[in-house]
């Protein structure tokens, strides 16, 4: 069994109450985790503040920034053990984890680096005064991560709030926590100090929710539902805290006459169908200009033939999705575009071999997919890509805005013109030409528009959200 990592100490539960560690390719328990509530929350934000108040608070930026550096390298000497462990608690195939954890690794080289790197200004002022903007840590802060990338969300989110000089507490998914646990232990390991990074494991609605409400928290990071975002959001209002809110996406991959189909279709094929297609950032609708949409569907549906689905040491195309909830709702969105007479142009196929009480669901292409259609506007989690026609440039950008969410968006076009003025007309955080994701892109800030939720992670920009700033005015005659 598992314990919480609080104020540098492995802890159990208060009432010893635990959660079982179910592997997706199996269905089987195979470990417990404890299940953590308010009274674990509150002993980790008091580790928090004591950490800002010892050792950690009194660090230099240069100093936080090498730590942090071994964490990296840390992560990397324990890189074959990390994907095992990632691999087993989500399902995903071995190379997939093993670059979940390189890019873990990533970001915490990355804002390691960057820690001694954020400046303050000075601001010309009135005579006899100086003034100075100050930059400064926000104190303790919360991190609510999803589990679909668990390793990968824990150096999101966490590395450039340890960067800026916070101390954070990190409430990882019931389903997928076993990394968190074995990352926060090597980062003790490595010199971060006692309390720095404290890790409550246990449900949503118990640790989740008395986290976001604490009165000791000073900043919340949620990614996940825009139904749970909305009531994290409302917990940190009430404080008043600021949030950064990372809710899903819609986003469309769209494809004119004059696309290079030999570079775009693996990248379309793969942006739906990696990691069982339960990215936020999937690429789940195809929108295809309406003279090559049967050409372009065509050959996407010959690749989507051929993606295999299987446990992770077969190491296929993907892997199961994460558990019981999520195979019905994926199933119910294909069973319901199959019973609303919707094509279906191709399938994957799941192995031979994998365990029957696994959670594997092949991977599918629907189309023309009716614009209304739910397949064309909610957010399935799971290896569904919509495929739809569009006539001309202006129906493209209107068919691609046409839901709720903008998080991130394709253009692929050989025009450069027409580049620039889809690109600046999609409503997303992100807009890829002519590629798709850039393998991670820890240094590109990440985040949506409209129900994708606000603020921004990744790259330098998260150092802002993570940080406050002080005016210093001075009068020196």
């Amino acid at each position: 069994m598992k314990k919480m990592f609080i104020g540098g100490r492995w802890m159990a539960a208060q009432d010893e109450r635990t959660i079982p560690v179910v592997a997706p390719e199996s269905g089987e328990t195979f470990d417990r985790i404890s299940r953590g509530g308010a009274h674990e929350v509150d002993l980790a934000v008091k580790a928090a503040r004591s950490a800002l108040a010892g050792p950690w608070g009194r660090m230099t930026a240069t100093e936080r920034g090498r730590v942090l550096m071994k964490i990296g390298q840390a992560v990397l000497d324990h890189a074959d053990e990390l994907a095992q462990i990632e691999a087993r608690d989500t399902g995903k195939p071995m190379t997939t984890a093993r670059n979940d954890i390189t890019v873990l690794a990533r970001y915490f080289e990355f804002y390691g680096s960057a820690a001694d790197k954020v400046h303050g200004e000075v601001i010309p002022f009135v005579g006899g005064h100086h003034v100075s903007l100050l930059r400064e840590p926000l104190g303790v802060t919360a991190h609510i991560i999803p589990w679909n990338y668990p390793a990968q969300m824990v150096g999101r989110t966490v590395a450039p709030a340890l960067a800026m000089g916070n101390a954070a507490v990190l409430k990882p998914a019931e389903d997928t926590s076993l990394s968190a646990l074995r990352i926060a232990e090597i980062a003790a390991a490595a010199g971060l100090p006692d309390g720095a990074l404290n890790v409550v494991t246990g449900l949503g609605e118990e640790v989740g929710a008395a986290l976001a409400a604490h009165p000791g928290i000073d900043f919340v990071s949620f990614t996940g539902s825009n139904e749970v975002g909305t009531l994290v959001q409302q917990a940190a209002a009430r404080r008043p805290v600021k949030c950064v809110l990372e809710l899903g996406g819609k986003s469309p991959q769209i494809v004119f006459a004059d696309a290079d189909l030999d570079r775009a279709v693996p990248i379309i094929v793969r942006a739906i169908v990696q990691n069982a297609g339960q990215t936020c950032t999937a690429g789940s609708r195809l929108l295809v200009q309406q003279e090559v949409y049967d050409q372009v569907v065509g050959r996407i549906a010959e690749a989507f033939a051929k993606v295999r689905v299987g446990t992770p040491e077969m190491d296929l195309d993907c892997g199961p999705v994460m558990n019981p909830a999520q195979l019905a709702r994926v199933k119910r969105y294909i069973d319901a575009a199959r019973n609303s007479g919707i094509p279906v142009l191709a399938e994957g196929r799941i192995a031979e071999g994998v365990p029957a009480a696994g959670f594997y669901v092949k991977p599918t292409l629907f189309g023309p997919v009716p614009r209304d259609n739910a397949l064309a506007r909610e957010e399935v989690f799971g290896p569904v890509l919509a495929a739809l026609p569009f006539t001309d440039e202006a129906d493209a950008i209107a068919l691609a805005n046409s839901t709720e969410y903008g998080l991130l968006a394709a253009v692929w076009t050989e025009n450069g013109a027409r580049q620039q003025r889809v690109a600046k007309a999609v409503q997303a955080g992100q807009v890829f030409v002519n590629c798709y994701g850039a393998g991670g892109g820890v240094e590109l800030p990440f985040g949506g528009t409209k129900r994708s939720g606000h603020g921004r992670e990744k790259g330098l920009l998260a150092l802002e959200e993570l940080s406050t700033t002080k005016t210093l005015v001075q009068y020196h005659g």
